[in-house]
């Protein structure tokens, strides 16, 4: 569920994981993995497998995110001194 195959001639094989705003988090190239190596690979990253192509999808699985998604807190607006809110820290990804 929420995973996608395009074959692109040419191209070495990749997963490209993607956030709920499409934005690129992260790829992984798959030309050394074997098949069964590619599915662990996928299940370990929290996507769900249907058993069945017309199988409904348990509601936790809905958006099937490859990490859990932090709880955002609401953005905080610039208080009256005209100081900006702190910085996230580099490794820090919303999307994540």
């Amino acid at each position: 569920h929420n995973l996608e195959m395009k074959h692109l001639p040419g191209a070495d094989p990749e997963l490209v994981l993607l956030s709920l705003r499409y934005e690129e988090l992260e790829r992984i190239p798959l030309s050394d993995m074997t098949r069964e190596e590619i599915n662990q690979l996928v299940q370990e990253l929290g996507f769900y497998r249907k058993e069945t192509p017309d199988a409904p999808v348990p509601e936790e699985f809905q958006f099937a995110p490859a990490r859990p998604l932090p709880i955002l807190l609401p953005r905080q607006a610039p208080t009256a001194d005209c100081k900006t809110p702190p910085k996230r820290d580099k490794e820090e990804h919303p999307d994540l």
